[in-house]
């Protein structure tokens, strides 16, 4: 992998591949890890964060990535303003790309990174014990659940994060061998992924920790805030914009994983190398990736609207909205959930007879550790369907409650229409310090930011948008403004009337 780009000639993805008279595989095994030649490609969509159409997916009506771009980053033969649009042709150049990342080689799907419709399919317990390594037979005790297989571990890592399952057991293979085989003798089982610190000791940690990463590497490249990538070399660059969101993700990960180390460098270039690095080893694993991709992506279609949802409590009850936009699972990631508490006399954990309740129709999915999860259903109108079609998080819309009690909580299998009864609020399942419902959306597997952009959280015709920082931001419908706290005030007060439905 040679020194990447001086400078780098950028272009609309579809037209650029037809003016250079070359094709790009989807196979990233086959794509050159090296950047292109300087070529003089006009930019038809001049702009810093501009959109690009992934070059996995060059047809019409294809969905488009972000591409962020520092506006400093970028030159041309034709004069250039900052308070001025650029004329639609104009070749710009664009430098500072990471140094030695495998330029446009894509290395994994989006849908490879996110537990989507390609794994509903994947039976990980039965891989594992096909497969007949260490993790076939190994055990971790978790206050939880007790002694967990290793096969339950990654499964529930998976499905709170929405990660992959797949892919989180192609990091443990390069890591420790202990998918396939059995692991040397000098690797410690407590760190698998090699992932140092006691907080990080155990395997559901190992694998939180790589979620997280994988997490914010993936939703601030879609987002457009991340934009700028330090390499495992100490390198601050912007990563080349025509990268998916899942090969962007893995290089974060791997960039975090060997940061500070003396062969951080060579060890981050051999990981992320589409031949022999990551990538390959996942195709072997579990055949070509790019097949699967091509029969579930777009993973977000360009037509996608939110069907309608309502507020999650009782009309008549006073409640507040406590935090605005903020990661869906952990601390850090995509900023896809909202924060509700009944109004109490006391803060803190404590107990309460306000009820959560389903934001639409759907099917209880799961319910159990805090956590419920709900199947949205929809016809092809977009109306909701009262009929089950498969009882699935990873395929169409889906969301998440979070910080259910126990006490009166809804079962697995349930069928809900909107407004019944879910379970209280409480401080169960995650991280808490006060009595609250956290709650959050997906799409075929993918978290959807709460606030901003085309998709933002609706709820009783209010819609969410984002603070100046996570937690922040308001809920908005008309002329009505409600803002977030995470103690209350008069100003987060929030109730649905009960002449409303």
């Amino acid at each position: 992998m040679t020194r990447n780009l001086g400078v780098a000639w950028l272009g609309l993805m579809q037209i650029a591949w037809l003016l250079s008279a070359c094709q790009l595989s989807p196979d990233p095994a086959q794509l050159s890890p090296n950047a292109p030649a300087a070529t003089s490609i006009p930019l038809i969509a001049p702009y810093s964060g501009q959109e690009i159409p992934s070059p996995t997916r060059p047809l019409p009506g294809s969905p488009i990535i972000t591409a962020p771009v520092d506006p400093n980053s970028i030159a041309s033969t034709q004069p250039v303003s900052p308070t001025s649009l650029l004329a639609t042709g104009q070749p710009l150049s664009l430098s500072g790309l990471v140094e030695d990342q495998p330029a446009e080689a894509l290395l994994l799907p989006d849908s490879e990174v996110v537990y989507s419709p390609s794994a509903v399919d994947f039976n990980l317990a039965d891989y594992l014990k096909a497969s007949g390594g260490f993790l076939a037979e190994h055990r971790e005790y978790l206050r939880s659940t007790g002694w967990t297989s290793a096969a339950d571990v990654v499964q529930r890592v998976a499905l709170e994060y929405s990660v992959n399952p797949r892919l989180l057991l192609s990091l443990l293979e390069r890591e420790c061998g202990c998918v396939m085989e059995q692991p040397h003798s000098a690797l410690d089982v407590e760190y698998l992924l090699g992932v140092d610190g006691y907080r990080n000791k155990g395997l559901y940690r190992q694998l939180e920790w790589a979620a997280t990463q994988l997490s914010v590497g993936y939703y601030a490249w879609r987002s457009g805030s991340l934009t700028q990538l330090q390499s495992a070399g100490g390198i601050m660059s912007p990563p080349f914009p025509g990268l998916n969101a899942g090969s962007v993700a893995l290089m974060y990960f791997y960039a975090l994983k060997y940061a500070g180390q003396p062969e951080g460098l060579p060890r981050w270039r051999e990981a992320v190398d589409p031949r022999a690095g990551l990538p390959a080893l996942h195709a072997r694993m579990f055949g070509d990736p790019w097949v699967r991709e091509a029969m579930v992506e777009p993973l977000l279609p360009a037509d996608l609207s939110q069907p309608l949802m309502n507020l999650p409590f009782e009309p008549g009850v006073l409640w507040s909205f406590t935090s605005g936009p903020h990661a869906a699972w952990g601390v850090e990631g995509a900023l896809a959930a909202l924060d509700f508490a009944p109004a109490v006399p006391i803060s803190g954990c404590i107990q309460t007879d306000a009820w959560v309740v389903a934001v639409a129709d759907g099917l209880v999915t799961r319910s159990a550790f805090g956590v419920v999860g709900q199947d949205i259903y929809l016809d092809a109108s977009g109306a909701v369907e009262p009929v089950p079609i498969d009882g699935l998080e990873q395929t169409g819309w889906a969301v998440v409650y979070l910080h259910i009690a126990e006490r009166g909580r809804v079962a697995q299998g349930t069928f809900l229409r909107t407004g019944e009864r879910i379970g209280h609020p409480s401080c169960e399942g995650g991280r808490a310090n006060g009595t609250h419902l956290h709650i959050a959306r997906k799409y075929n597997g993918e978290w959807l930011p709460a606030g901003g952009g085309s998709l933002p959280f609706v709820l009783s015709g209010w819609t969410a948008h984002v603070g100046d920082a996570p937690y922040q931001g308001t809920l908005t419908r008309d002329e009505l403004t409600v803002v977030a706290h995470p103690y209350g005030s008069y100003e987060t007060n929030i109730k649905i009337p009960k002449s409303e439905p």
